[in-house]
């Protein structure tokens, strides 16, 4: 989301400044969580930092004067913690800070004073931004709100200044939680984490009530051919899901990935088109003991489930199927000269499939 308002900005004339949490990252902002966040290394962190640089070069032109990508750990890292508590410290009321919304909900929990200082942090940075940048106004998730309500108030205390904070909505899938984070259900911009292939099957099995709203939030689809969608019903809105399918997968991994992740979905779903672009996974004659290999094994080797335990029960419950026929009986062996030349597709329910090869 974030990304793409950027984006959509640049597009229109402003010059977007893309804040990289290396400093903040090294507290964790409580915002939207039940539960304290893992501690990250530096090495990590910077990482981290060296792949969201090259992710949103697919988003953002960053060529001279277009755009600009900063990192808060290059101010927030040498900050002495005594000189913040007398320059920022009077300008924040713990009591203020104790109603705002990131904080209430961790109170019941416990809230530690190392994610309390966060607010803080963040307020720092738009305040950094406004004096070295001339950043006047700041965008974020909705859970951001009293984060950047902080930045405003501490650009007017200290320089006497006005700046503004404007929130976008969060993306949120059926449970009501957000889309693409690091709980359960992920999706990843990085190829090595979520495939391309993976990353458009995603896209394309979005819930009917909310793939417009995904149209008309992450694409860049005239809006007039939006608003035709909206009266799309039943396998219409299968082409819609195609449509927003493509273009994200465009967006983020190149026309050339998004045309090959559609041919095989088609491939998968119809039976037209190649399977050539599917995920593969490739096994060796070593892999099978004693020339065999029962389902459990094949489904846990293709990474459709985390444990023989959880192949089990996706056998017994009648999700698995290979080379389009299904498979209940946990015993089922396979041998290796099964999975040669072209391979064998093992799905696992509607969405997890691959096709497993022996090299």
């Amino acid at each position: 989301m974030a990304l793409c308002l950027m984006k959509r900005l640049q597009m229109a004339g402003n010059k977007p400044i893309a804040l990289i949490g290396g400093g903040t990252a090294m507290i964790g902002d409580p915002s939207g969580r039940s539960d304290m966040r893992q501690m990250m290394t530096q090495e990590t962190i910077q990482h981290n930092v060296d792949c969201f640089k090259k992710q949103m070069s697919r988003f953002i032109d960053f060529s001279e004067g277009k755009a600009m990508l900063v990192n808060n750990a290059d101010w927030l890292l040498d900050l002495n913690y005594v000189d913040v508590l007398r320059d920022i410290g009077p300008h924040f009321s713990v009591n203020r800070m104790l109603t705002a919304e990131c904080y209430k909900q961790r109170m019941e929990k416990g809230l530690s004073f190392l994610e309390f200082n966060y607010m803080i942090m963040q307020s720092f940075d738009f305040y950094t931004l406004f004096q070295k940048y001339g950043c006047n106004m700041q965008f974020g998730g909705d859970d951001q709100w009293s984060n950047m309500l902080g930045g405003t108030e501490l650009i007017r205390r200290k320089l006497g200044k006005d700046a503004y904070a404007m929130t976008i909505n969060l993306l949120l899938n059926s449970e009501g939680k957000k889309m693409g984070k690091t709980q359960s259900g992920a999706v990843w911009l990085d190829p090595n984490k979520t495939s391309p292939f993976e990353f458009f099957q995603y896209w394309r099995n979005v819930a009917d009530s909310d793939v417009l709203k995904c149209i008309r939030m992450l694409t860049f689809l005239p809006l007039e051919e939006i608003e035709a969608m909206d009266s799309w019903e039943g396998a219409q809105l299968n082409e819609a899901k195609e449509i927003l399918a493509f273009e994200l997968t465009k967006l983020v991994h190149g026309e050339e990935e998004a045309a090959k992740a559609r041919e095989a979905s088609h491939a998968l779903f119809s039976g037209a088109g190649s399977l050539e672009n599917m995920p593969t996974v490739e096994l060796s004659s070593a892999d099978f003991a004693e020339g065999n290999m029962d389902i459990m094994a094949v489904l846990v080797k293709a990474g459709l489930a985390d444990t023989r335990s959880d192949a089990r029960r996706a056998v017994q419950q009648g999700g698995v199927t290979v080379a389009g026929e299904k498979v209940t009986d946990i015993a089922t062996n396979y041998d290796s000269n099964a999975f040669t030349g072209d391979g064998l597709i093992v799905k696992r329910g509607k969405k997890k499939f691959a096709k497993v090869i022996v090299k």
